[in-house]
């Protein structure tokens, strides 16, 4: 009988584009939550956690042309028949919302303000520091068609970034206005969609060509930096003029800027609408006490152009970092969004005005490591050692002693028998302070308090003399455990 074959070991890797986080990413990434959604919360808004798996058909953005939903989601056909629903996760935490309050809108206040946090997923091309599965954390008001809810979500942004520790000066949050963008499209005079589409394209590139760039390309084209030739809009001098005058409108203050968007936008009625809109947004900004330190308008943010209907903006952050060659350049974008008036409306039939903002949680976390806020090594747990067997329960009942008194602890669970593994242990674990109790110790009414960082300190260093006058074991009554041991923890 011929030998049965052994199954193949599974491969312990993560899939290509996801990785994990351990101890102090997942303690970082959680305290910016909870950071965020306070503001968040002040602010008015409530908390939603909606399903991670959506049909594709709400989610609309991905809907298939052919029997297979697009690239772009991870998505499957719900039981073994060709009937079934096609499933799929969610790429954003905006199409749930819509979903969600379509649904439940006969139950909702009108607006309808809701934060939602937590993973998303996206079927696309790993990159660098760009994964498939990362956080949101979004905020939205559904069922608001004034200007004032959007200027909430600017301030509301601006107040974020400082909370986590993004101080004033490194930091933008730019205002743009789609309605502005579509005026200067009529003022264009330029009919066909798809030169339109064009236009749009040529203006998201103003931040690498600069004016003589988007010139040539809004005309007959340009040679790029490699030397190929890229074919133009095809537009005359004259129609170009409105994009041009539109992209460098931005003056010394928000009334130079404005005035300087309605020369732009020319006889356009949507396009002095929007003019109009930013107007009050800035006017309401200023009420508030958000100055230009801190929020702007400006008409190079270019957002989701098949998206947003009205008001965009985008948190910037504009201190400068080394990329990997070692050049320097600005971080960029860590958040953005804008009014959305359409999203709703696939799934009842009526328009439901919308606006809303999108925080990137793992730029923010490492913006913030690159000004040095976290990243940091974190403390682990106390470790009360284990030195008799037979003993377990007094060790335990100083593990509780230390956790009632809201010290992180631990007893020692592995092999008693070898102390330097235990030590060893609580050094792998970044423990702070190590708890010794022999049988002497036990008799004598007292225990050993370690002071692991210190002892870190004293093997690193060259010299010994600096440190000769700082003991770091230290043996205490037994009742003088929780005070000794926080002592310690509060040099650190």
């Amino acid at each position: 009988m011929a030998k049965q074959k052994k199954a193949p070991r599974p491969k312990a890797q993560t899939p290509k584009g996801f990785r994990d986080y351990f101890g102090t990413e997942v303690t970082e990434r959680a305290e910016m939550l909870n950071t965020i959604g306070a503001v968040y919360h002040r602010y008015g808004f409530e908390a939603l956690e909606s399903a991670a798996v959506e049909t594709v058909e709400a989610l609309g953005k991905f809907l298939p042309d052919v029997d297979r939903p697009n690239a772009g989601v991870f998505a499957w056909q719900e039981g073994d028949d060709a009937d079934g629903d096609w499933l799929a996760l969610r790429y954003d935490l905006t199409a749930p919302l819509a979903r969600v309050y379509a649904q439940h809108r006969n139950d909702l206040p009108l607006p309808y303000r809701r934060y939602a946090m937590g993973p998303v997923w996206r079927n696309e091309k790993p990159g660098p520091g760009r994964f498939r599965q990362f956080y949101q954390c979004d905020a939205d008001t559904v069922g608001s068609a004034s200007v004032a809810a959007d200027a909430e979500i600017c301030a509301m942004l601006a107040d974020c970034l400082e909370e986590v520790g993004i101080p004033r000066g490194d930091y933008v949050v730019r205002v743009n206005n789609r309605k502005v963008l579509n005026g200067v499209l009529e003022a264009t005079g330029v009919a066909d969609e798809s030169q339109r589409d064009a236009v749009l394209r040529t203006i998201d590139k103003f931040d690498k060509v600069g004016e003589a760039g988007v010139r040539e390309l809004l005309g007959k084209g340009r040679l790029d930096a490699s030397g190929a030739y890229i074919d133009g809009v095809g537009l005359n001098a004259e129609q170009s003029e409105p994009v041009i005058s539109f992209l460098t409108s931005r003056g010394d203050s928000a009334t130079e800027t404005l005035s300087n968007l309605r020369n732009a936008v020319g006889d356009s009625a949507v396009g002095m609408e929007g003019v109009d809109e930013l107007e009050q947004i800035a006017d309401l900004l200023d009420a508030g006490g958000y100055g230009a330190d801190r929020i702007i308008i400006d008409p190079s943010v270019v957002r989701g152009l098949g998206y947003y209907t009205g008001p965009v903006f985008e948190a910037e952050l504009t201190f400068e970092i080394l990329d990997e060659k070692g050049r320097k350049r600005q971080f960029g974008s860590v958040a953005g969004g804008g009014r959305y008036d359409d999203l709703v409306k696939r799934f009842t039939g009526q328009a439901v005005p919308a606006t809303g903002v999108s925080i990137g949680v793992d730029r923010l976390l490492a913006a913030l490591r690159e000004k040095g806020r976290v990243g940091g090594q974190g403390h682990g747990p106390v470790v009360v050692t284990v030195m008799d067997r037979d003993r377990m329960g007094d060790y335990q009942a100083m593990v509780a002693e230390l956790r009632n008194a809201g010290i992180r602890a631990e007893m020692y669970l592995g092999n008693p028998r070898n102390f330097g593994n235990q030590l060893k242990y609580a050094d792998k674990r970044l423990s702070p302070v190590a708890v010794i109790e022999g049988g002497d110790e036990k008799a004598n009414g007292v225990v050993q308090i370690k002071d692991l960082i210190l002892g870190a300190k004293i093997a690193e260093s060259a010299s010994l003399e600096e440190w000769q006058d700082r003991p770091n074991q230290f043996e205490v009554p037994r009742a003088d455990l929780v005070a000794k041991v926080r002592e310690i923890l509060d040099q650190y």
